[in-house]
């Protein structure tokens, strides 16, 4: 059996994982830096937010590339999982510690989600498109 060859992203598509990633992130960041709260949680909001983002990547990429057969092994999988699941778990207890109206609360919830999932579809389409790119000729030596 063949595998099917990968289709590239639509340009729409790629365009708006990009917007969504950047608007959830700049929002995220902007929420925080206006933020009346201590330096000490700023820096573990950012912190969770640059934590779960590799987490998200981390997972999509090798989960993908289980599908694909190439190797990964299932500790490095457990751990991904781990990972992302106790970044929204910190985010949550965070949260509902902080002394923060609920709509704060949950502009940043909203804004930390929006990222992790545009993170996740910016390094499908990035893979998708490597992927997808004719290979380029080898040039004969000496041209």
């Amino acid at each position: 059996m063949l595998p099917s060859p990968i289709q590239r992203p639509s340009s729409a598509f790629i365009g708006a994982s990009w917007a969504a990633m950047l608007i959830g992130v700049i929002t995220y960041l902007s929420g925080l830096w206006n933020a009346t709260m201590a330096l000490n949680e700023k820096g573990y909001y950012f912190t969770l937010l640059m934590y779960g983002l590799f987490a998200a990547i981390s997972l999509q990429k090798c989960v993908r590339d289980r599908t694909e057969g190439i190797a990964v092994t299932g500790i490095y999988v457990g751990l991904c999982w781990i990972s992302v699941l106790l970044a929204l778990l910190l985010l949550t207890v965070g949260l509902w510690n902080a002394s923060l109206q609920n709509s704060e609360k949950g502009f940043y919830a909203m804004a930390f989600l929006l990222s992790l999932f545009a993170a996740v579809a910016v390094q499908k389409n990035v893979r998708d498109v490597t992927r997808a790119a004719p290979a380029t000729p080898t040039e004969a030596p000496g041209t």
